[in-house]
C-alpha cells in the first residue's frame, strides 16, 4: 500500500476510534485519540471537524448514548457548538426519486397521462438536522437532555421537518422530560411535518404522554399538510385509550386523510374495540372512502366478520349488493376482490379501462447481486426492528430500496417505522409506494397495516 494510502487509512480508522470513544462513553480513550489526531489548528477545532458521513460530531453520538461526561468534556472544555446540526447523507440521497414506474392510460382520444406511482419518495428528509438534544430526547435520556439545555441548547431547535425534542419525548412517552421542555417554554402545538407532539403520542399509543399534552391545552384537532390528526394517528396505531382521551378533548371523529375516514381504518384493520368506539362517538357509517366504498364494504373486503355485524344495523343498503346481509356482503365484496385481482393479473397489476392501451415505463432489473445486497440491508434493519431501534432500522430499509426499489415488503416495514419514529406523513408516503408496487393492496392504509402485521411476526417474545 503507498504511503499516502496507508496514512489515509490510518486517520480513517483513529476517527472510528474517537467516534466510538464518545458512544461508549470511554473519556480517556477519547481525548487520547483526539490529541492524536490534532493536526496544530487546535484541540477544539480538531474535535469539531471530526464527523461521521452524516455529519455527526462526537457530541450527537455521547448525547444519543446519554454519555454525560463526554458531553462536559466536550462543552465545558473545547466549548463545541451545543446546538450543532447533523445531515444524515443516506437519507437525504433519497430525496431524488430514483425511479419510477409511469403508467399512461390512453383512451380512444388519446389522452394525458393519468397515474404515476412514485417507488421511492421525496420527502425523507425527517431525520436531517437534528441537535444533540434531539438525539438525547429521542433515546429517552432525560438526565443528558437537561444537562444539554442547561448548557445552552435551544429546546425550539428542530430537525429539516420540524420535530423537536418535545416531539421525540412524547413519542416514547418520556413524561418527565416532556413536562420539564413544557415548563420552560417549549410550544405543546409546534409543528412538524409529521404533526404536532400529539399525534406523535397519539401515533405510538402513548396516553401517559397524551395526557400531558392535553393537560397543557394542546389542540386536540390540528391536522398535518396531508390532514392526519392526532385521532387519525390513535386509530391508525390501535389505541383504544388514545382514541378515548382524544374524544373526550374533543377530537373530530368524522375527518378524513389519505382519501378515508378513522372509521374506514379501523374497519379495515378489524378492530371491534376501536370500531365500537367510534360509532358511539358518532362515526358516521355511510361516508364513502375515495374508492366508493362504505366501512362495512372496506371491513367485508377483508374478511373482517365481526366489524361487518357492528356495522350493518348502523350501514344504509349499497345499490350494487343484492343480497344485504353480513354473510351476502362479505360474499359480493370477496367476489369483487376476486374480480380485482384477476384483472390487475391480466394487466400487469393495475386496473384500466376496456378501451384504454397502456405505455409503461418499468422499473430498471434488479441483479442478483444487488437483491442480494437487499437482503443483507433488509436482515439488519429487522433487527434494527426488533431491538426498538426505529432510526436504524429506517437507515438500512432505505438501503435495501437503494439495491431494490421493486419490492414492496421494504416500504411497508419503513412505513411502520416512521409511525414508530412519530413521522405519520412519511409513514404515508411509503405507504402509498408501496400500494404503486402492489395495487392489489387497496388503500395506503392497508401497506401501514401489512407493517403492523410484520411487527407482530417478528417481535420478540
Amino acid at each position: 500500500m503507498a504511503p499516502d494510502a496507508s496514512d489515509a487509512l490510518a486517520v480513517r480508522q483513529k476517527v472510528q476510534q474517537f467516534l466510538n470513544a464518545a458512544v461508549n462513553g470511554n473519556l480517556d480513550f477519547l481525548k487520547s485519540v483526539a490529541a492524536q489526531l490534532d493536526d496544530g489548528k487546535g484541540l477544539s477545532q480538531t474535535v469539531a471537524s471530526i464527523k461521521d458521513a452524516n455529519k455527526r460530531g462526537a457530541l450527537h453520538f455521547a448525547a444519543r448514548e446519554g454519555k454525560i461526561e463526554v458531553c462536559k468534556y466536550l462543552l465545558e472544555e473545547l466549548k463545541l457548538d451545543v446546538n450543532t446540526k447533523d445531515e444524515d447523507a443516506s437519507l437525504k440521497n433519497n430525496e431524488k426519486i430514483r425511479g419510477s414506474r409511469r403508467l399512461l392510460v390512453k383512451g380512444k382520444g388519446g389522452g394525458d397521462p393519468a397515474d404515476e406511482f412514485p417507488i421511492v419518495s421525496s420527502t425523507y428528509r425527517a431525520l436531517l438536522g437534528e441537535t444533540p438534544l434531539i438525539h438525547a430526547a429521542r433515546q429517552g435520556h432525560t438526565s443528558t437532555a437537561k444537562y444539554l439545555i442547561e448548557h445552552g441548547a435551544n429546546p425550539a431547535l428542530s430537525s429539516e421537518l420540524g420535530a423537536t425534542a418535545l416531539h421525540h419525548a412524547a413519542g416514547i412517552g418520556n413524561i418527565e422530560l416532556m413536562e420539564f421542555l413544557i415548563s420552560i417554554g417549549v410550544d405543546v402545538d409546534s409543528q412538524s411535518d409529521s404533526g404536532t407532539p400529539l399525534v406523535w403520542a397519539a401515533g405510538h399509543g402513548q396516553q401517559d404522554a397524551l395526557k400531558v399534552l392535553l393537560k397543557h391545552h394542546a389542540a386536540p384537532n390540528i391536522e398535518t399538510d396531508d390532514g392526519i390528526t392526532p385521532l387519525l394517528s390513535a386509530v391508525a396505531a390501535g389505541s383504544l385509550p388514545c382514541l378515548e382521551l382524544l374524544i373526550q378533548a374533543g377530537a373530530k371523529i368524522n375527518v378524513i386523510a389519505g382519501g378515508a375516514t378513522p372509521l374506514h381504518i379501523a374497519a379495515d384493520s378489524g378492530n371491534l374495540e376501536l370500531i365500537t368506539c367510534l360509532v358511539k362517538a358518532g362515526a358516521n357509517p355511510n361516508v364513502a372512502d375515495e374508492d366508493g366504498l362504505k366501512p362495512i364494504q372496506v371491513a367485508a373486503a377483508r374478511g373482517n366478520r365481526g366489524a361487518v355485524e357492528i356495522l350493518f344495523p348502523l350501514s344504509s343498503p349499497v345499490e350494487s349488493v343484492s343480497d344485504w346481509s353480513v354473510d351476502g356482503i362479505i360474499e359480493y365484496m370477496q367476489s369483487e376482490v376476486a374480480k380485482e385481482q384477476e384483472a390487475e393479473r391480466n394487466t400487469g397489476g393495475v386496473n384500466l379501462p376496456s378501451d384504454a392501451t397502456v405505455s409503461t415505463k418499468e422499473t430498471p432489473e434488479v441483479t442478483p447481486e444487488a437483491k442480494k445486497k437487499a437482503a443483507e440491508a433488509k436482515s439488519r434493519a429487522d433487527d434494527a426492528f426488533r431491538r426498538k431501534d426505529y432510526l436504524m432500522a429506517v437507515d438500512a430499509y432505505t438501503q435495501a430500496i437503494d439495491f431494490d426499489p421493486s419490492d414492496a415488503t421494504l416500504f411497508s416495514n419503513r412505513s411502520l417505522c416512521w409511525i414508530r419514529l412519530g413521522q405519520a406523513d412519511q409513514a404515508l408516503t411509503d405507504a402509498q409506494s408501496c400500494r404503486g408496487l402492489r395495487p392489489t393492496w387497496a388503500k395506503a392504509w392497508e401497506a401501514v397495516e401489512a407493517g403492523r402485521q410484520f411487527h407482530e411476526t417478528n417481535k420478540e417474545n
